[in-house]
């Protein structure tokens, strides 16, 4: 329960289809896509905080001027730092020269980042060092301008080895195993295939390197490049790319895990991680936004057409429910009702747990992305306690005074603000017994509304590690001594890692994952886990397609009512007086909520691509045998 947990990542991309003398008209400026690129990434820094940049193109161009930009930042508020730098730059350059100011021609020559085709992206740094050297956008540069590649996601690979030999076997010798540099790398190395045999197609026309130059972008074949680049990715992805002539794509993975939108009309065409970003920045209508089909790739040209193709053979739907549970934004009117659901559907389970004594329990929320969830689990109990005024009425109705019908109409739901995080306070002690009383008051209660009569009823979007809950939460509601303390986790128990972006990446964290285990201790099968390891092991070098995920053996012996029982228990620390409840939503009403994101293999172990298989049993491998490292 609030756990921070990070995520990679938010991308945004921008075409402006019209000559930069059409927005300083229109709009004022010929900065427009500066300023729109800023509302973009700034919109979706819930997406990552630890690293943001940006690369411009400017198109048409001639030889001997700059015509690509790119900066980065890791500060510490790293989308204002980009942007308080180019901005910077652009009024000293004003500044110095005058004359640019109503001349769009000379700022556009003149003026880094004034140009037409935009690529920003935001990153939590999940794996790796959080040094500028892996912030996205990634620049692969070459003095041939449809050489020239700017690569940024959203995106995680499962296979990063098998890419890294890729490269080698067609002779190349990469910096680094990682997927950001694999990627763009495989992508660059198919780019220069199809220039070199476009090339060769002009030569035999009878073309001079110079006119061949022209017909080469013209003609450059981007779905068939992305085609033949990504035949062997593993993972899930929204890849961004920029090419130096002007084309631009966005493709993503086969099972559509991580999100992309678009919209163009005859100005624009845009790009973001999240649908009402995009609504806002543009102000434009829900149903005008489309998601980018999975398998595909949206694709522009540089004389502005847009292409829809299909890149990859689609896979089941698996878009990552968690994603809509804790990431995205609230604001869009889709994940907002998913939301809801979540807190609708789990109030059956709540008002079992209370005895349906709505009357003597308080209702709260650990703020804030699980105050939506919130809403729908005090409709749900408002829609109870309607229907037992139904039947009170109906009960009473030969003997109904107007004094009984408005004792029975008085009777309110209680739902108060119970815990107030402090945002200026941080958990800076890294030694473990002082950083945990630190954690112990990273939240403060709302004392004087809990009687010692009363439930109290705490709802979050989800529970991961428990550290929070067991070092701060539990603690703080039992101060405010109510009866009961009931604990809801909005989304299902997260027993499997993920590797497709989000950070959950060790077994041993997933506190559902410690719970079954020590249930197979007082049970007595803790055999099972020395079968379930040699079962793994056997199968470590099998083909990621023969891979099967055997973890899942280790939780069927147990209900979900047990585990979330053992949680409780466990994350409940001697001196706490209080009884506590933990409840987490079913898989089945999960499913009814997010009917559109079905992908909830952090809960069911059943990972849309092979490679999940591989991951999740070498994240057993790897807590058997006592490694710190990641599964992938």
């Amino acid at each position: 329960m609030s756990d921070a947990i990070k995520h990679e990542c938010g991308i945004a991309l921008l075409r402006l289809k019209k000559p930069l003398e059409y927005y300083k008209e229109k709009y004022g400026t010929a900065f427009y896509g500066v300023e729109k690129m800023y509302l973009l990434l700034e919109k979706q820094h819930n997406r990552g905080q630890d690293g943001a940049g940006l690369a411009s193109i400017k198109l048409d161009v001639d030889p001997g001027e700059r015509y690509i930009s790119r900066i980065r930042s890791n500060q510490a508020q790293p989308i204002q730092d980009i942007f308080a730098q180019i901005n910077g730059r652009i009024n000293d350059e004003l500044e110095h020269h005058p004359e640019y100011k109503d001349n769009v021609a000379l700022q556009k020559q003149h003026i880094p980042y004034v140009g037409e085709l935009f690529l920003g992206h935001v990153r939590y740094g999940t794996f790796g060092k959080n040094s500028i050297e892996n912030v996205h956008p990634f620049l692969r540069q070459n003095n041939w301008m449809h050489r020239n590649l700017i690569v940024a996601g959203n995106f995680n690979m499962t296979n990063v080895k098998e890419l890294f030999q890729d490269l080698v076997q067609l002779g190349q010798h990469p910096k680094q195993m990682a997927d950001t540099v694999t990627v763009m790398e495989k992508i660059g190395h198919f780019l220069d295939d199809e220039v070199t045999d476009l090339y060769q197609e002009c030569k035999n026309e009878g073309l001079s390197k110079q006119e061949a130059s022209p017909v080469i972008a013209e003609k450059l074949n981007i779905a068939r490049i992305i085609k033949r680049a990504s035949k062997n990715w593993d993972g899930g992805y929204a890849m961004a790319g920029l090419i130096g002539h002007g084309d631009a794509f966005v493709t993503r993975d086969p099972a559509g895990i991580r999100p992309a939108f678009y919209y163009q009309d005859d100005e624009i065409v845009v790009v973001a991680s999240e649908r009402p970003v995009i609504q806002t920045v543009f102000d434009v209508p829900f149903d005008k936004i489309q998601e980018i089909t999975p398998g595909h790739a949206l694709i522009i040209k540089k004389n502005g057409t847009v292409l829809d193709e299909k890149v990859r053979e689609a896979s089941i739907k698996k878009a990552c429910s968690f994603e809509r549970i804790y990431f995205s934004r609230g604001s869009d009117a889709e994940i907002y009702q998913e939301r809801k659901n979540l807190g609708k559907l789990i109030m059956p389970a709540v008002l079992k747990a209370v005895d349906n004594d709505t009357d003597n329990t308080v209702f709260s929320y650990i703020p804030n992305t699980a105050e939506t969830s919130f809403y729908g689990m005090v409709e749900a109990a408002n829609d109870f306690l309607n229907q037992r005024k139904i039947s009170a009425i109906l009960d009473n109705k030969e003997s109904l005074s107007e004094k009984k019908l408005q004792e029975i109409l008085s009777v309110k739901l209680r739902s108060e603000k119970i815990a107030i995080k402090d945002v200026k306070l941080r958990t800076f002690i890294t030694e473990d017994s002082s950083r945990d009383d630190m954690v112990a008051h990273v939240y403060d209660v709302t004392y004087g509304v809990i009687k010692p009569t009363d439930n109290l009823v705490i709802i979050d979007d989800s529970i991961v590690r428990g550290t929070t809950l067991q070092k701060s939460i539990i603690k703080m509601m039992d101060r405010l001594n109510p009866k009961k303390l009931v604990i809801v986790s909005s989304a299902p128990q997260i027993r499997y890692p993920d590797c497709y972006g989000i950070d959950m990446a060790k077994l041993e964290g997933l506190v559902a994952f410690r719970a079954m285990l020590a249930l197979l201790k007082e049970a007595k099968k803790y055999h099972l886990i020395d079968e379930v390891y040699a079962k793994c092991k056997a199968q470590e070098h099998f083909q990621d397609s023969e891979v099967v995920n055997y973890v899942k053996e280790l939780y069927a012996p147990f209900t979900d009512e047990q585990i979330s029982d053992k949680i409780a228990e466990m994350l409940t620390e001697a001196s706490v007086k209080t009884e506590v409840k933990i409840i987490f939503q079913s898989v089945e009403n999960l499913h009814k909520a997010c009917p559109n994101n079905l992908g909830d293999w952090y809960f069911t172990g059943d990972y849309p691509t092979d490679g999940g298989n591989r991951v999740v049993n070498r994240a057993f491998m790897n807590f058997y045998e006592g490694k710190d490292a990641r599964a992938y």
